[in-house]
């Protein structure tokens, strides 16, 4: 409690460790929450959180609330998780994937992951994971980051093609992106103004914290 209350005045680390993937894993009170951070990037809750609450807001939280299943394609500490089961009070099944299994480790102990029933969590690599699954999905949430890069298949046409085939009829994407200069800036362009406009509606929430941009993708039929 006491840290909890100190770190209103200064970020307290309470937890470092590294993987095979992630040079730094840490878990520090920050303005009275805990929050889950990379090297140079926030993984959950804090700025992230507050990021992909709005996309979802943007989406509609009544709506993914009557929603049966979704998909969380980059689960870190599952702040995301929290939102849809706490917030929106989403009663249909999570399916979580994530590559790091040292990242969920430290979400079941100080975030409490595994303590939230309707939610199954794959260690595995996304792209692996929307090539086998034969699922079909409400609300598909990108959020893959190592450190401040994203993986280049995300914006490839195959992964692309893939995540909207696994999509039922109106459901949603809702993929967060990081824009630190103008070549991603021109990719995020890109990947906007290539999409089935008759298939899809497709829109930007830019400059989210700076950095982040949402693209929320909905499927017309």
């Amino acid at each position: 409690m006491i840290k909890k209350i100190f770190s209103y005045l200064i970020p307290i680390k309470i937890y470092q460790s590294k993987s095979s993937l992630s040079k730094s894993i840490e878990v520090t009170w920050a303005n009275g929450e805990l929050v889950l951070d990379s090297e140079n990037a926030n993984y959950s809750y804090g700025s992230l959180q507050r990021i992909l609450r709005i996309g979802l807001k943007n989406i509609g939280f009544e709506k993914i609330a009557a929603m049966e299943h979704i998909l969380v394609l980059g689960v870190a500490g599952g702040s995301v998780v929290k939102t849809l089961v706490d917030e929106i009070k989403f009663k249909g099944k999570i399916t979580g994937v994530e590559i790091d299994s040292d990242i969920i480790n430290v979400a079941n102990k100080y975030f409490a992951l595994n303590k939230i029933p309707q939610l199954d969590i794959v260690i595995e690599d996304a792209f692996e994971f929307v090539l086998k699954t034969k699922n079909k999905y409400d609300l598909i949430i990108i959020d893959i980051f190592q450190d401040t890069t994203m993986p280049n298949f995300l914006f490839e046409t195959f992964f692309i093609n893939r995540i909207c085939f696994l999509l039922k009829s109106r459901g949603f994407i809702l993929f967060n992106t990081m824009i630190l200069n103008e070549t991603q800036n021109i990719r995020n362009q890109k990947y906007v103004s290539e999409f089935y406009e008759n298939q899809f509606k497709i829109r930007t929430i830019p400059r989210i914290e700076i950095h982040n941009e949402l693209i929320v993708i909905e499927k017309l039929e």
